[in-house]
């Protein structure tokens, strides 16, 4: 049975993306302080086809973004990272069908390979039935941006997550656990594993 889960960076003080986000100004400004650990590794740089833009190291970090990569079936995000990513995004990063919450009708995104973009009108429920069928059994991964992560933690779909902390403090931005009900869910603690640029954290979330 495919899980719910999500995977992503944050500031020491909570914050998931900047001020100001637009495709022309993608997550704020701030990825490269929130991500800077990503960038060092080949796997990164592997899985998004421009290989030899980074360090090109190969360890336990590139070993996490492979392992995040191999387990998902499909993905789910909102209008606002695609947009982001449309223009930037090379052919066929994602390797699997990817659901894309949004108000406008469009046609799916055939891409050359085996991702293609299908636009979702009616809401999470329907996004995550769509994936659920094009997983196969592989997991689901809600891959942002915050605001389509907390609508999935809202209605109670998310089974795990993965947070890697960034040791920098942003003071404004979009606030990944915004507005979170702290007695929706029962957290259990998993993985603790130390990085040099970023801590790496897991938790399973179970819905009460």
């Amino acid at each position: 049975m495919s899980k719910v889960f999500f995977d992503c960076g944050i500031s020491l003080d909570g914050f998931f993306a900047g001020d100001n986000r637009s495709p022309s100004n993608p997550m704020g400004g701030v990825s490269r302080q929130l991500h800077q650990w990503m960038f060092h590794q080949k796997a990164f740089w592997t899985h998004i086809k421009q290989e030899g833009c980074g360090d090109e190291e190969y360890g336990a970090d590139s070993q996490l973004i492979d392992a995040v990569f191999a387990r998902t079936g499909a993905y789910i995000m909102g209008k606002r990272m695609f947009e982001e990513g449309e223009a930037l995004w090379a052919e066929d990063i994602f390797h699997a069908d990817v659901f894309v919450l949004t108000h406008e009708k469009r046609a799916p995104w055939v891409q050359q390979g085996t991702t293609t973009f299908y636009f979702v009108n009616d809401g999470i429920q329907s996004a995550l039935e769509q994936a659920r069928q094009s997983a196969r059994g592989k997991d689901i991964r809600i891959q942002g941006g915050a605001d389509t992560i907390q609508q999935f933690l809202r209605a109670g779909l998310v089974e795990e997550c993965f947070i890697h902390l960034a040791p920098v403090f942003l003071g404004s931005g979009v606030r990944l656990f915004e507005g979170m009900n702290s007695a929706q869910y029962e957290i259990q603690a998993g993985s603790i594993i130390p990085s040099e640029l970023t801590t790496h954290l897991s938790y399973t979330l179970r819905k009460l």
